[in-house]
């Protein structure tokens, strides 16, 4: 009885703002996420347009004047040693969750194109989409709540629209914040470099090892090549074709 009331009150929406694409589940039913994106992004524009070099810049900038979204952008830039521009969507996600919870949420889960900020009162079974692995759709990660709020990005080579330099199918770092996490998945995955898919997964964890600070766990995917550094959630077999964010298990 009680988890069918849990699902009857839980929402799942799709909030799209040109690039910014969020799947969102939340036990709240009315929060004005959207209008708070988009005044945050608006927020972001009109920062680059008067600094474009924060839109262009593939190494970190210091940024002592700006809009919240601006300063965290480029703190996290700065950790994993990237541009700034790599953190957007983790940081939307991460600030999306925050002004859920201060709107009163208990169980928030933000995937912004497969950079997810999670805080919940309930374990959740997140799945992992890694382009033509074999390894895509058919494990997921077991997130328990206490763990949380958890920031879970992936960057790839292989999927999707963002510059990556490295060739890795994908490279899931789990942070205690999304915006850092985003950074250093792009940072990791840039080294998923090699001839071998070996390799490329070996260059990607001897350079998170840089991050070991900054970074709770890393699951990278080369192919059929994987490998992990740190502590990541435990890993479960699924029987769905999932993508990062799309399929929440509710305990």
């Amino acid at each position: 009885m009680g988890d069918s009331i849990d699902k009857v009150l839980m929402i799942k929406q799709k909030i799209s703002i040109e690039e910014t694409n969020i799947v969102l589940k939340t036990d709240l039913n009315r929060h004005g996420l959207y209008n708070y994106i988009f005044k945050e992004r608006i927020e972001l524009k009109n920062y680059i347009k008067r600094n474009p070099e924060f839109l262009i810049s593939f190494e970190p900038i210091l940024v002592e004047e700006g809009p919240l979204i601006v300063k965290m952008m480029a703190r996290a830039g700065r950790k994993a040693e990237v541009g700034p521009m790599a953190a957007v969507a983790g940081t939307i996600s991460q600030l999306s969750m925050g002004f859920l919870i201060n709107s009163g949420a208990k169980y928030v889960v933000v995937d912004n194109g497969g950079d997810v900020a999670i805080k919940t009162n309930k374990d959740v079974i997140i799945g992992l989409y890694a382009g033509e692995s074999s390894l895509s759709g058919e494990i997921g990660f077991k997130i328990k709540h206490e763990k949380t709020p958890l920031g879970i990005c992936t960057s790839s080579g292989t999927v999707g629209h963002s510059i990556s330099f490295g060739r890795a199918d994908s490279v899931t770092v789990f942070a205690d914040e999304a915006s850092i996490a985003d950074a250093l998945a792009t940072a990791i995955a840039n080294q998923a470099v090699g001839d071998l898919d070996r390799v490329a997964v070996e260059n990607c964890l001897e350079r998170a090892e840089d991050f070991r600070e900054n970074l709770g766990g890393v699951l990278v995917i080369v192919g059929e090549s994987a490998g992990t550094l740190g502590k990541i959630p435990k890993l479960i077999k699924t029987d769905k074709k999932v993508v990062l964010g799309d399929f929440f298990d509710v305990y």
